[in-house]
């Protein structure tokens, strides 16, 4: 009898410690899924950038996502969905500005300068700007092995410029020299064919550029949270700066094309498939993954 009684509780911790790793391993995708989304958004946009311009196509990511994030905050009953004080709405603003409009403004003004792989590389740097700006405002002291990584993250970054001939020398091969040389001949590469296809080089013309500011921008952003969240419930607030931050960018796109038509004759063009990677893009990418 007690070799019987031990039997069903043996199943049932084998099954409780089998529904622990399972709902381990679903808190582990959740944590993941945001990143997941940000990249594959960054390819899923990519198409779409010839068929809209890029403040309005950073307006279509932010304005959908808002507006779904705040309808699933009002049907799930968050506290302070309406900003209470002149205050939480003016570092709501703020946040729109800096994390909303900045941000998605320089990624979409990149995306249609450089490919969607390197442009979500150079915005997931952001961290490395975020660690040196709670250093400097908040006193968050860095450990060795901190300083060590924000080193790497900017090598690694620098790597970016290396031409991929000199990567596919071979390990053995390729020497600390070797790198530096091919850092500066990838950067002279990018300054000739700019000269070459503008007459004269501009930081402007830089997808690579942009999505740095972008990365900034959101770095900016990130470190703003502290203050935005001291008056504001964070789910409503970040709803709210993504619907502000959308209108923003639309304002600003209507009136940079003004009469010159571009924007009305790339919207022409806008299809279903346009419309069904911007879905995934504000909804997956943008409500579901900064909610």
């Amino acid at each position: 009898q007690q070799q019987q009684q031990q039997q069903p509780m043996t199943a049932a911790a084998a099954a409780s410690g089998g529904g622990g790793l399972v709902q381990q391993l679903l808190g582990v995708a959740l944590l993941v899924s945001p990143f997941f989304f940000w990249g594959t958004s960054m390819v899923a946009m990519k198409p779409v950038t010839a068929h809209t311009t890029p403040l309005l196509l950073g307006a279509m990511r932010l304005l959908p996502a808002g507006l779904a994030l705040l309808g699933w905050a009002a049907a799930t009953g968050r506290p302070q969905l309406l900003p209470k004080s002149a205050v939480a709405w003016a570092w709501i603003a703020a946040f729109a500005l800096v994390d909303g409009a900045a941000f998605q403004g320089f990624l979409a003004e990149g995306l249609q300068r450089t490919n969607a792989g390197l442009g979500s590389v150079i915005i997931d740097s952001q961290p490395l700007s975020v660690a040196v700006l709670a250093a400097l405002l908040f006193g968050e002291a860095l450990s060795g092995l901190g300083i060590a990584g924000l080193f790497s993250g900017v090598a690694g970054l620098l790597l970016l410029e290396v031409p991929q001939e000199v990567l596919l020398q071979g390990s053995s091969s390729v020497s600390l020299g070797g790198l530096v040389a091919g850092v500066e001949a990838g950067v002279e590469r990018g300054l000739a064919a700019a000269a070459g296809n503008a007459g004269s080089w501009s930081l402007l013309d830089s997808g690579e550029f942009y999505m740095l500011l972008a990365a900034q921008s959101m770095a900016v952003g990130t470190v703003m949270v502290r203050w935005v969240t001291k008056h504001n419930d964070p789910v409503a607030a970040t709803a709210w700066h993504m619907v502000l931050g959308g209108a923003m960018l639309a304002a600003a796109a209507v009136a940079a094309d003004g009469s010159s038509g571009e924007l009305a004759a790339r919207l022409a063009q806008f299809n279903s498939s346009d419309a069904l990677a911007m879905a995934y893009v504000s909804l997956l990418g943008g409500a579901a993954s900064y909610g």
